[in-house]
This record gives C-alpha cells, sequence and structure tokens, in this order.
C-alpha cells in the first residue's frame, strides 16, 4: 500500500476537523492556507449534501473568501458577528505548548483577528510541523505598516526577545516566504511582512510576542500562544488529536 501523499494527509486531517467540530448553528472561522484549503472544502460539501446547516462562516483572507463563495458557503465578518463558535486553521509550527508560528502565508493579521474570538480554535498540521520549541522550526512573520518599514524592520531586529535573528523583508507574493520578485509583498491589508529567521530556538515566546506587539509600526505578529483548543496532527499512521481534553503532546 502506497504511503499517502502530503496532500491526502492534509485532506484527512481539514475533513476530520470539520467533521469533529462543526455543528448546525455555527458562526466557523475559516482558516487559510493549503491544509485550510481541506477544511473550507469539506465545510462547503456537507452543506451541499444537507448534512450540515444554519451555519455562517468567517474567512482570513481574499483567497479563502473567494475558495468559499465558489463552494456557496455563506460569509460574513467579524463586523456582523464578533462571536466565532470554532475557527480551524493551519499552522507552520506548532511547539510543545501547542504555541504556534503562523503567517508562512500572509493571512496571520485576519486568522488572528477571527481565532482570537474563537471558542475553540482547532489547528490541523502534518507532523512535519510538530517541533519541541519554536524559532529555527519556521521563520517568524511580522506584519508592519509600509511607511519607513526599513526603520521599523531595525528596530524588530533589536528587540532583545528576538536576539540574534535575521530579519528579512518579504518580497514578491505575500503568500510564500520564498522571494519570487523584486518588489515587497503586500498584504490583504496592504502592509508589508518581516520574516525573522532564527537559529536558536526563540527562549521566551510570550515575551518576544509582547516585545514585538509593543513595537510602533508592527501591526500584528505570527505568534499565536494561549490560543490552540487543540491540534489534529496527520501522522502516517493515521490522525492523532493533541490538546488538553485529547492526548499529550508526543512531540
Amino acid at each position: 500500500k502506497m504511503a499517502k501523499s502530503q496532500d491526502e494527509l492534509k485532506r484527512e486531517c481539514g475533513y476530520k476537523a470539520v467533521d469533529d467540530f462543526v455543528k448546525d448553528g455555527m458562526t466557523v472561522g475559516l482558516g487559510t492556507g493549503s491544509t485550510a484549503y481541506f477544511a473550507v472544502e469539506r465545510v462547503g460539501q456537507l452543506l451541499k449534501e444537507g448534512k450540515l446547516k444554519d451555519i455562517m462562516c468567517i474567512p482570513t483572507s481574499v483567497r479563502t473568501k473567494e475558495q468559499a463563495e465558489l463552494l456557496g458557503i455563506p460569509l460574513c465578518t467579524l463586523n456582523e458577528r464578533s462571536k466565532v463558535d470554532v475557527a480551524i486553521d493551519g499552522a507552520d509550527a506548532v511547539d510543545r505548548n501547542l504555541c504556534l508560528v503562523k503567517g508562512g502565508g500572509g493571512a496571520l493579521l485576519r486568522e488572528k483577528m477571527v481565532e482570537v474570538c474563537a471558542d475553540k480554535f482547532v489547528v490541523i498540521v502534518d507532523d512535519s510541523k510538530l517541533f519541541p520549541n519554536l524559532g529555527p522550526s519556521f521563520p517568524l512573520p511580522v506584519e508592519i505598516t509600509p511607511f519607513c518599514h526599513e526603520h521599523t524592520l531595525r528596530c524588530i531586529a533589536q528587540l532583545p526577545s528576538v536576539a540574534g535573528c535575521d530579519a528579512v523583508l518579504r518580497l514578491g507574493s505575500s503568500s510564500t516566504n520564498k522571494p519570487d520578485g523584486p518588489d515587497p509583498a503586500v498584504t490583504d491589508n496592504g502592509n508589508y511582512i518581516v520574516d525573522l529567521h532564527f537559529t536558536t530556538p526563540i527562549p521566551n515566546p510570550a515575551q518576544a510576542a509582547a516585545e514585538l506587539k509593543n513595537t510602533v509600526g508592527v501591526v500584528e505578529h505570527g505568534l499565536f500562544s494561549g490560543m490552540t483548543s487543540c491540534v489534529v496532527v496527520a501522522c502516517k499512521d493515521g490522525i492523532k488529536v493533541a490538546g488538553p481534553d485529547f492526548s499529550p503532546v508526543w512531540w
């Protein structure tokens, strides 16, 4: 039997999160990215089959909004509903405290705005995203204003909590941290992104979060701390769920 492809694992993960956590009548936050894509696909499928009724979804990016519209998923924004029952989204890295790095796909601000409002925040990843700590695992994205962005980049790089990081302006498309164009990448919100590359673990993610957020010119950062309800993980040998009400962390 062939080993499952990365996409098959992501699909299983996304489908399971929707099947287990999304119920009739809920307001649902829809994440952004290659794993969240499958959760959105599943919501559309269940609605079409009549297995899910009376739900309203809040997308976290223009990309997700467009996908959801094509699938006929009813949408609103936080302006209409500030209370979200469940949000489902991927992550670029998950540590042993279920603290996340997100924003590889450039949607960190809208993701955090929606997910911080959710009663339950369900994270869906394959096991390549699990790490003992954050830092070298995946560059930390920081969304900043375009105005005097080089100045803000320098300010960020000098913060004690991220000492030793290499702060790099994201170029080309905002949806990947690989430079794929000459100009600064622009987010859905018209901002720029600085990716912080680490060679050693971030000693104190909570302190880093506070210092970054407190820097004038920073709009938001990709550390999602104390928000995760559970992590649905696609492993080679099936799906496992980590979290306070589920399995203890095994990585």
